[in-house]
C-alpha cells in the first residue's frame, strides 16, 4: 500500500535526507520497483533494514548498490545561487510550501545505482553538479534517451559507466515505462516534454531566469508528479 499524498520528510530525522532515512520512502521504492523487468526477470530490491536506506539488487546479470534520488527540484534552498534566491523571494511562501510538498510525495522519487565506479560521480551526483544539468530531471532523462540511441549528452561517459543498469531496462522506453514516467515524454518515446523551452544543452540555461520562468516550471513539475503519482496509485491496483 501507498500514499501517494504522504510527505517523506513526516518520518526523516531532523537535518536528514529523506532519500537515505526515510523508512517510508523506503518502503515504497522497494514495493513499486521490485517487479519485472522488461526481459520477464524480477527486478528484486532488498532494502537496508536501518538507516541509511540503500538497496541490493543482485541476478545473473548484473549486482547493484542503489539509491533513492529526489527528481524534483524546487531551489528554493539553493541560498548560494544569487539568482535563484532572487527569484524564490518573489514567489509567496505558501506557494514554495506546496511545491516543496509535492517535492516530497512518492512521485518525485527514483532510484539509480550508488556505487561510485574509478572513484567519478554517481549518476545521482554529477546530475547535480554538472552546468548544463544543474539537477534538472527532465533534461537528465534527455540524457538518458541519448545514450539508448547512441547520442552524445552531457552526461553520456556517466551513464555509460552504469551501462549495465541501464540495458537491465533493454531501451529507453523499457527504462520510462519501469519507472512509469511515460508523461514526461512523447508518445513515441522520441522525445522529452521539458519543463522550460529547451533548444539544446549549452544553449539553454538550465535555471529558470526570472519569476515567469519559474512559475511556469513549477506548473509543469506539478502537471507531471500528480500524472506520475495516479500512475504509482493504479499501478498498486492493478
Amino acid at each position: 500500500m501507498i500514499d501517494i499524498t504522504f510527505k517523506m520528510y513526516l518520518d526523516t530525522p531532523k537535518s536528514k535526507d529523506p532519500d537515505t532515512h526515510s523508512r517510508t520512502l523506503r518502503d515504497y521504492h522497494q514495493f513499486l520497483w521490485s517487479k519485472p523487468l522488461p526481459n520477464g526477470r524480477i527486478f528484486n530490491l532488498v532494502a537496508e533494514s536501518g538507516p541509511p536506506y540503500y538497496f541490493r539488487h543482485s541476478s545473473d546479470a548484473a549486482d547493484f548498490r542503489l539509491s533513492s534520488d529526489s527528481i524534483i527540484h524546487t531551489y528554493s534552498r539553493w541560498t548560494r545561487n544569487q539568482q535563484m534566491s532572487n527569484i524564490i523571494q518573489q514567489i509567496p511562501a505558501d506557494d514554495i510550501e506546496a511545491f516543496f510538498d509535492l517535492a516530497s510525495t512518492i512521485g518525485a522519487y527514483i532510484i539509480f545505482p550508488a556505487n561510485r565506479i574509478d572513484k567519478k560521480p554517481t549518476i545521482n551526483g554529477i546530475r547535480g553538479m554538472h552546468q548544463m544539468v544543474r539537477d534538472r530531471f527532465d533534461l537528465t532523462l534527455e540524457c538518458i534517451r541519448r545514450w539508448y540511441i547512441h547520442e552524445e549528452s552531457p552526461l553520456s561517459e556517466h551513464i555509460e559507466r552504469y551501462r549495465d543498469f541501464f540495458l537491465l531496462f533493454d531501451d529507453f522506453k523499457g527504462y520510462v515505462s519501469f519507472f512509469l514516467l511515460e508523461d514526461l515524454v512523447c508518445e513515441d518515446f522520441g522525445s522529452i516534454y521539458f519543463w522550460l523551452p529547451f533548444a539544446g544543452f549549452g544553449e539553454t540555461p538550465p535555471l529558470p531566469a526570472d519569476v515567469r520562468e519559474y512559475r511556469q516550471y513549477m506548473k509543469n513539475i506539478f502537471k507531471f508528479a500528480k500524472a506520475r503519482s495516479k500512475r504509482m496509485e493504479n499501478w498498486r491496483r492493478s
